[in-house]
């Protein structure tokens, strides 16, 4: 693989035309009303989650201090930058994606603790392995859980998840003030509006990116036709290419995929869409897979995968 230049250019472009066009909308969202702004905004905030995911990943800059001041504002306010990356990078470690306790973003659960939970929460979980329950319920779902953790984390003394949270919350202080005094957009509106809506689009993404599956390289989806996904996703949807070299930039991944596409398709076992539409079709009612990891019918330290 190529050295990384001293600026990606396309990444730094990008990052500026988001946050520029994050502030005029809400500058102009009177005006132009907020039917015509909230999901411009959205799409904005979807695109500047991917855009954290390229600078943990050392990106635009070869300064990890620099990159992080590009996307230290979080304007989609949910999810602390320095939590994400920690865990993030946590999930990279391709032997154990997908398992229920080492992959921190699996949406799996350990048959031992799948068969203990209530029936509600059965339904709840079932429904949100199906596309329509992740874009609708998924959000609220995974944050839940998130901040469940993450409080568990600081009450035991976990310095390093206090001072995440403490960074994040110094950053959303200017969005929220930007949004309620510049915008004139109530708080609650813009969570409910235009932070959810994002966060539902980002599970999208999430929902079919990773199967359980013996072999670690079939573990990774590769979604092909998706132009404007594919902005939006920072080409992600090529996702066992970014896994394979994750220090690559977003606009290198399609000419390496396509370089290689037979070779990438064998490796990971013919998990390939040709759209998200037609993973859609397939799973917008109907479960992908179910919710107890299917090779992992212990729990974990029990005995044999």
């Amino acid at each position: 693989m190529p050295r990384m230049p001293v600026c990606e250019w396309p990444t730094l472009a990008l990052l500026i035309f988001v946050f520029g066009g994050w502030a005029g909308l809400l500058y102009f969202a009177n005006a132009l009303g907020y039917w015509l702004c909230f999901p411009f905004l959205a799409l904005l905030i979807t695109l500047s989650s991917s855009l954290q995911h390229e600078v943990l990943h050392g990106h635009p800059t070869r300064s990890k201090m620099f990159n992080e001041a590009l996307v230290y504002l979080p304007l989609g306010l949910f999810i602390p930058y320095r939590r994400f990356k920690q865990l993030h990078l946590r999930h990279h470690n391709n032997d154990r994606l997908t398992d229920p306790y080492d992959d921190p973003e699996s949406f799996y659960w350990a048959w031992s603790d799948w068969t203990k939970l209530p029936g509600v929460l059965k339904a709840i979980l079932t429904l949100n392995n199906t596309l329509l329950g992740r874009l609708i319920i998924g959000p609220a779902v995974s944050l839940v859980g998130f901040y469940g953790s993450e409080m568990r984390a600081m009450v035991l003394g976990d310095k390093e998840v206090r001072n995440a949270w403490l960074h994040h919350l110094i950053g959303a202080v200017p969005v929220v003030l930007f949004v309620s005094l510049i915008g004139n957009v109530p708080f609650w509106l813009y969570v409910l509006t235009v932070c959810y809506p994002a966060m539902s689009l980002l599970m999208l993404r999430t929902f079919a990116e990773h199967r359980a599956h013996k072999n670690p390289d079939a573990r990774s989806i590769i979604v092909e036709f998706c132009p404007l996904f594919s902005v939006l996703f920072l080409n992600n949807n090529l996702h066992v290419v970014h896994h394979a070299y994750p220090r690559i930039a977003w606009y290198r991944l399609p000419d390496l995929y396509q370089s290689r596409k037979a070779e990438w398709q064998s490796r990971n076992d013919g998990y390939v869409y040709k759209s998200y539409f037609s993973l859609a079709r397939q799973y917008l009612l109907s479960q992908k897979e179910p919710v107890a990891h299917p090779l992992m019918k212990q729990a974990k330290g029990e005995g044999a995968r």
